[in-house]
């Protein structure tokens, strides 16, 4: 199984997170993720993802709802990356370290790097309860340093 995560890239909050099959591509659950961290006062302003997301529908869906797009591109058949696109790719992943963050700790404290139950909606319960101890631990992280 898999787990999309919607992460603020400010404070590095989990928004909203999304467990498919394994079997499933990343790029159609790049919307659900976008609308599921929706609840937050201010919009979106730009969706940072790494290259499983890459493809025009999501470029399409980005647009449509004002938000710029921060998606890694990759190369594909036929096309290599320009040297711009290279360090687009660079940049975007300057930031995107922080969304990495959440599966690092859940991975590292949370055993997160395997599904615990054979049930989805028990790996999704499971996912649910991870990201809000995470968001207890960064808050208590970013409020002894304030």
């Amino acid at each position: 199984m898999k787990e999309h995560a919607s992460v603020d890239v400010l404070q590095g909050f989990v928004l909203a997170t999304e467990i498919t099959p394994d079997s499933h591509h990343d790029s159609p659950y790049l919307p659900l993720c976008v609308a599921g961290s929706c609840h937050t006062e201010e919009p979106i302003k730009k969706v940072f993802a790494y290259k499983g997301y890459f493809g025009k529908p999501n470029r399409e869906f980005l647009s449509l709802n004002n938000i710029a797009d921060g998606i890694m591109r990759k190369a594909t058949v036929g096309a290599e990356l320009t040297e711009y696109e290279k360090e687009r790719n660079k940049a975007i992943s300057k930031v995107r370290y922080i969304v990495e963050q959440y599966f690092g700790l859940s991975h590292l404290y949370n055993r997160a790097y395997r599904a615990r139950f054979p049930k989805m909606l028990k790996n999704a319960m499971d996912a649910l309860f991870r990201q809000m101890a995470f968001n207890l631990f960064r808050a208590s992280r970013i409020l002894k340093t304030a």
